[in-house]
């Protein structure tokens, strides 16, 4: 089983079209929407959701009204002014740290583990997807996304499918983290402008970090071919895989309206031929070879 990641050091560069479009190239396949915190692959496989479950993460501290002495501790050692002087918690203002419930005399004051969000496993017309939601203001999103990949990895499993193919964050923080190891292969998608440079590099080498190969493909590159000759050369130089580039098209936009991927929208447009190349690229890199197998529609 392999699992092929699809990532970008910044948001907008159309990593979630691209990621649709490969799920409707590959077989034996599973979907993996790793992206909790903003999760909008949904909208492009629509799927029907089959199992749902909640996710916990991190605790809420409770008092118990009945056995508080209000001593005022809590208030006093609480650095998130969590704890107010009617001795109730504010629940967007606690973290959960635990130290007022460690250090009230009366134990008056109760753990709770919180639930953060769902998770769910849906089908969709280009098969299985794990996929989840986080709630507002909710943390523990690296947590949620080892939880998704966990179990994309269990139903490829028990269904015996080949790729998982996962729509990871962007950026480089926790989220990102979670989502890379133990990946087999990262595809980077980026866009020719400084800042998309500049984090493409960011994420390259937390990639690199975690020793999991990197493949790049730039998205609308004759916005700016200037930039998009630095992005080539650049990785180039870092010895990369330079899997393609993928022309400017409103097709885009509009199959994401429509809620399809490019290829069902607009299979002939510029953009629908370059990604299959792209991923026809992919599956002949050395870092997937192992999955060549896989054939497309």
């Amino acid at each position: 089983m392999r699992e092929l990641l699809v990532i970008s050091g910044k948001g907008g560069t159309g990593k979630t079209s691209l990621t649709a479009a490969f799920a409707s190239l590959a077989d034996n396949k599973i979907l993996c929407d790793a992206d909790v915190d903003a999760a909008d692959l949904h909208l492009l496989m629509t799927p029907e959701i089959k199992e749902t479950a909640d996710f916990k993460g991190g605790s809420q501290a409770y008092i118990k009204r009945e056995v508080c002495i209000q001593c005022g501790l809590c208030m006093e050692f609480c650095k998130f002014d969590a704890i107010g002087w009617e001795f109730v918690v504010d629940k967007l203002n606690c973290e959960g740290c635990g130290v007022c419930h460690y250090f009230c005399p009366e134990k008056a004051i109760e753990l709770w583990e919180k639930t953060c969000g769902e998770w769910f496993v849906s089908s969709t017309r280009f098969g299985s997807m794990v996929h989840a939601r986080l709630g507002i203001a909710e943390e523990n999103s690296g947590k949620l996304v080892t939880l998704v990949r966990q179990e994309a990895k269990k139903i490829a499993e028990k269904k015996g499918l080949e790729l998982i193919i996962t729509d990871g964050p962007p950026g480089v923080g926790c989220p990102v983290i979670a989502s890379l190891g133990g990946v087999t292969a990262v595809v980077v998608v980026t866009e020719p402008t400084v800042s998309g440079i500049h984090d493409m590099e960011r994420v390259i080498r937390l990639a690199e970090n975690f020793k999991v190969p990197v493949m790049v493909c730039i998205n609308k590159y004759d916005l700016n071919p200037e930039q998009t000759e630095s992005i080539i050369r650049t990785i180039e130089k870092k010895g990369i895989t330079f899997l393609g580039k993928v022309p400017y098209d409103p097709a885009f936009t509009q199959a994401m309206v429509d809620g399809k991927t490019v290829l069902e929208y607009a299979p002939e447009s510029d953009a629908g031929k370059a990604v299959v190349e792209i991923w026809n690229r992919i599956l002949r890199s050395p870092e997937m070879n192992t999955i060549t197998e896989l054939i497309l529609n």
